[in-house]
C-alpha cells in the first residue's frame, strides 16, 4: 500500500509517499482503508523535529515516521475479539500513521460514521473535536451558563463553540479582528476581539 513518511527531521520537503507493508490487525484491533484523515497541531513538531521535542521522539532521527491521527474510512476487516463493528461499515475516530491507504485502530477509538457526514468531514473531527467536547465536559455545562472560548478559532476553539452552544451555554469567543465573523457565524452569542479589549481586565464573570 502506498503511505506518506519521513526518515529524518525538516521541512515538508523530507515527506515521502512510498509503497509500505499494509497493516494487519490484531485482536482488538479494526483495519479501516482510509478515505479522508487530516493534520494536527503536533504533526509538525514531529517532521520538524525541535530540539525539546527530540527528547522524546529521536535525537538525530525520529523514532516515529508516520504522521496523522485523525481518520475516515470503511472497515475491512476485524480482529476477532471486535464486537462494535464489522466490515463494510464506515466508522471515524483516532489512529496513528493515518497518512496511508490502510490503517489499524483500537476499536474504543472508533465510532460509526452518520450517513450525513462525509468521509472528509468525519476525518477531520476526531482530535480536536473530542479534547473540545472532553473540556466542556469536564466543565459540566448547563443551559443558560456563560462560556468563554479563548482562542475560538483554532481547531479545538471552533469546536468548542459549537459544542457549548448545543449544550444551551451562552457563548463568548475571542479571537483577532479578521475572524470576528467566522465566530459569529459558527454560533457565538458575543465576540471579543483581543486586539481591541483585554477580557481579562473587564467586571464580565463566566461559569465556564
Amino acid at each position: 500500500m502506498k503511505a506518506i513518511h519521513f526518515c529524518e527531521y525538516g521541512s515538508p520537503d523530507v515527506l515521502k509517499f512510498e509503497d509500505v507493508e499494509k497493516p494487519v490487525p490484531n485482536d482488538n484491533q479494526v483495519l479501516i482503508k482510509v478515505r479522508a484523515a487530516s493534520l494536527n497541531f503536533i504533526d509538525p513538531g514531529l517532521m520538524r523535529g525541535p530540539l525539546p521535542l527530540r527528547l522524546m521522539t529521536g535525537l538525530r532521527k525520529p523514532k516515529r515516521t508516520h504522521l496523522g491521527t485523525d481518520v475516515a474510512g470503511q472497515v475491512e476487516a476485524v480482529g476477532k475479539n471486535v464486537t462494535l463493528f464489522k466490515a463494510g461499515d464506515e466508522v471515524f475516530g483516532v489512529a496513528r500513521s493515518t497518512l496511508a491507504e490502510y490503517v489499524c485502530a483500537r476499536e474504543r477509538a472508533l465510532v460509526i460514521k452518520p450517513a450525513s457526514v462525509t468521509f472528509e468531514q468525519a476525518g477531520s473531527i476526531a482530535w480536536a473535536g473530542f479534547t473540545a467536547l472532553q473540556g466542556l465536559r469536564q466543565g459540566n455545562i448547563q443551559p443558560g451558563q456563560k462560556v468563554l472560548i479563548n482562542g475560538a478559532t483554532g481547531g479545538v476553539g471552533t469546536f468548542a463553540v459549537q459544542i457549548a452552544k448545543s449544550l444551551g451555554a451562552e457563548v463568548t469567543g475571542v479571537c483577532s479582528t479578521g475572524k470576528v465573523d467566522l465566530v459569529r457565524s459558527i454560533g457565538a452569542d458575543h465576540v471579543i476581539d483581543y486586539t481591541k479589549e483585554d477580557f481579562t481586565k473587564d467586571d464580565q464573570r463566566y461559569d465556564v
